[in-house]
C-alpha cells in the first residue's frame, strides 16, 4: 500500500487518452484492479527481461512512494526512462528535476490524484528536455562499480592516514 499504486492508477483513470501498465503484484492487486479504467494494463509479476523490455519502451515510469532510497527509479533511469515520481525522500536524490540542466524527471508535492495529474502536463511540456542518455547518466551515479572504486579510494585514504599518524 505505501507504494500508492491506487493513487497512480485512479490518476490515469481520468486520463483516458494515456495508457499505463502496472507491473507486479501485492495485496492491494485485486483491489486497485477494480479502479481501473480500459486504459490501464495489469500484466502481474513477470521476468526481469520482460520487466526491463517495458521499462526500455515506456515514455516515463512513474513512482509515487516516499521511501528512503527507491531503486527502481534508479533502475527506470538505466533503461533511458524518465520519471514521474512524489519530490520526497530518496527520489530528491536519484531523480533530476525538470529545471535541472540535465533533466531526468518531473516531481509532484503531493500523495494525491490532483497533484499527480500537475506533474504529467508538466512532464507532457518538458518531455522533450527529458532524454534517455540524461537518465542513462544520471544511473551510472548508482552503479556498484563507482561504490566500489569510491570505497576503496576512501579505504586507502584511511589507511594512509592511519599510517601516518603512527
Amino acid at each position: 500500500p505505501y507504494k500508492k499504486m491506487d493513487l497512480i492508477v485512479a490518476a490515469f483513470s481520468k486520463l483516458p487518452d494515456k495508457k499505463l501498465v502496472v507491473i507486479g503484484d501485492g495485496p492491494d492487486y485485486n483491489k486497485i484492479r477494480a479502479l481501473a479504467k480500459n486504459n490501464i494494463e495489469f500484466l502481474g509479476h513477470v521476468p526481469a527481461n520482460v520487466l526491463q523490455q517495458y521499462m526500455q519502451q515506456a515514455r516515463a515510469f512513474v513512482f509515487a512512494a516516499e521511501e528512503d532510497f527507491g531503486i527502481t527509479p534508479v533502475e527506470a533511469q538505466a533503461c533511458g526512462t524518465p520519471v514521474i515520481a512524489l519530490g520526497k525522500g530518496g527520489a530528491l536524490e536519484t531523480v533530476l528535476s525538470h529545471t535541472h540542466s540535465h533533466p531526468t524527471g518531473v516531481f509532484f508535492s503531493e500523495q494525491t490524484v490532483e497533484s499527480l495529474l500537475a506533474a504529467i502536463a508538466v512532464f507532457e511540456d518538458n518531455e522533450n528536455t527529458l532524454s534517455p542518455v540524461n537518465c542513462r547518466n544520471n544511473s551510472v551515479r548508482f552503479s556498484e562499480e563507482r561504490f566500489r572504486k569510491e570505497f576503496s579510494y576512501l579505504m586507502e585514504q584511511a589507511i594512509h592516514n592511519h599510517l601516518q599518524n603512527l
